[in-house]
Formats: structure tokens, sequence, C-alpha cells
């Protein structure tokens, strides 16, 4: 009686295969005879399903109209800013940035103008120009990524740990992630945490990003060693937050 090396794959089936040719039962009580079985490979099956997912934005959307305004003085609040935008355009919405453990504001913060001509208007006469000692970056945030796609580039990067000893690092080069990040802190102390902000609803890169230790004289050492030091490509410029 030849040997049977075939797998046979099936959700709810088994066979019990005996050395006789005598019938046999699966789980599913069918009766099978089996005879003159050829030795052969087993075979893998292999099914790839391949999803497309389009996303369209809607232009008069907040996303089109929501603008990104970063390098500020950390003295400009709501309303210095909102006076800046508005001799542009007619303004929705004017949020500076702060950090929840300081209080100070992180330089950054988003003005969403009531229509798209505003918003276009905004970037192209605001874009470099200087507040305050200080050339600003004005741009359209991005339109969002599909919820895979975004989802997946947030799980890529290890969860940020957040203290009262925070530095930011900015001008950081677009290959820098959170974890490249914590990695090259390290050295200088006990890094609880290393983040790298992205335009929200993308996975682009700010430019910019914050570092978490367990103490001042960590966060005082770390601005002595890495301001002005070159991470990948781009000598990056590092501060309390």
């Amino acid at each position: 009686m030849a040997t049977i090396s075939s797998s046979i794959i099936s959700s709810t089936t088994y066979l019990h295969l005996h050395s006789s040719s005598k019938p046999f039962k699966t789980h599913s009580q069918t009766s099978l005879k089996i005879s003159n079985v050829r030795q052969q490979q087993p075979t893998r099956l292999f099914c790839v399903a391949e999803e497309t997912v389009v996303t369209t934005v809607d232009p008069t959307s907040e996303a089109a109209r929501r603008l990104y305004v970063g390098n500020i003085p950390r003295t400009t609040n709501n309303d210095e800013l909102q006076k800046v935008f508005e001799e542009h355009g007619s303004i929705e919405k004017v949020e500076v940035m702060y950090d929840k453990w300081s209080g100070r504001s992180r330089r950054f913060g988003f003005v969403t103008m009531k229509t798209v001509d505003d918003a276009n208007a905004a970037i192209e006469k605001l874009n470099g120009t200087d507040i305050g000692g200080r050339k600003i970056k004005v741009n359209v945030t991005e339109k969002p990524l599909n919820g895979v796609t975004s989802t997946l580039a947030q799980s890529e990067e290890t969860p940020f740990v957040d203290s009262p000893y925070k530095l930011y690092v900015g001008n950081l080069a677009k290959t820098v992630t959170s974890d490249s990040l914590k990695s090259f802190f390290a050295d200088k102390g006990n890094v609880l945490g290393a983040k790298v902000s992205r335009v929200p609803g993308t996975s682009k890169s700010s430019g910019f990003g914050f570092v978490s230790f367990s103490s001042e004289e960590e966060v005082e050492a770390a601005i002595s060693s890495f301001n002005d030091a070159v991470l990948e490509g781009q000598k990056i410029r590092v501060n309390k937050a």
C-alpha cells in the first residue's frame, strides 16, 4: 500500500487515513475510499488581497483652508498672530500651540482662513516674512492620508513619554524618526521619550520634535552637547521646551 504524504487542508474537515484500503470517515461523516494514491509533494496555496483606497478632499473644507505657521516668536499669542493674518483675508480660527507642562509657546500655530483664496493670499504674502526677528513658515496643512497608512506610520514609532524636563529640537531632517531622535540623545542621559512632530493628518515631518529627560541636569547637558550638532545631514537647534 502506498504512503499518503499530501496535506489536505480544510477549515472544518480532517481526514483520518489508515494503512489499509478500508473506508474511513471525516468529521463531517462523509465516507470515502482511497486506492492507488501516488506519493506527491505538499501543495501550498497563497492568497493575496489588495485594496485600493482613493481619498478625495473637498477644496472648500477646513483642511484646505488651515495654515501651519512655524518658527513664530515664543511671545506671540493668538491675538497678535491674528492681527498679522487678518490683513490678508478673513480669519475663522487662530491657535498658537503651547506645551502642556511648561505652558510655554511651542513656536508654531495654526490659522484657519474663511476661504481658500484667503489662505493662498496669506501664504503668498507671509511665508518667509519676519515676525519679531524670526522668519516664519506658512503653508497649507497637507490632505489626510487614508486611515490604514496613517495608523501604520504612527504604530512604527515608540509612544512618547512626557515629563517636565523637555527639549525642543528644531531644523530636523525629514528622514529623522522619533526612534532615531531618541537614540541620538541617549548618550547624554536617561531619555524618557522622543517625538518628531508630524503635519496633522499626514506622516510628513514638521521639521521639529521633543525629547524628554528625567532631570534638569540631563536637559542642560544635552543642550550643551547637541545644540548646532549635525543629525542626518542637518545642523539642529536645541533649547528648553
